[in-house]
């Protein structure tokens, strides 16, 4: 998945001195970035779902994007009969950041498996 952000930043004629892919476990990584210093931030580690969001915001400056990858689990969120630990985790985030979190201004797209972007506010 680097490769592939990295091959968009080029198509986009964005130079390699402009960004920084920070790849590995969300756990991991999260609690090691800067307070609102970065511009985008990529979840796709569905453990802790919620914890990572809140970290993403901390790291995220004002105008930054979240981005939830397979944020609609390939349509199980929408099945209430789906009940396994992930889908419960994303259908959880999701219900946060549209209906109780003013931290943010989400957006959640139908494309894959389901992207959720949200725009950290103010």
């Amino acid at each position: 998945n680097s490769k592939i952000a990295r091959t968009a930043f080029e198509d986009g004629d964005i130079n390699a001195a402009q960004y920084r892919l920070i790849t590995g476990n969300t756990r991991d990584v999260i609690s090691k970035l800067a307070d609102s210093l970065y511009d985008l931030f990529v979840i796709r580690d569905f453990e802790d779902l919620l914890e990572s969001v809140d970290q993403g915001f901390r790291a995220l400056r004002p105008g930054g994007i979240l981005l939830i990858d397979s944020a609609l689990g390939g349509g199980k969120v929408a099945d209430p009969t789906q009940r396994d630990p992930i889908t419960i985790s994303r259908r959880e985030t999701i219900k946060s950041i549209k209906e109780t979190d003013d931290r943010w201004e989400p957006m959640l797209l139908p494309l894959g498996e389901g992207v959720l972007v949200a725009t950290k506010l103010n």
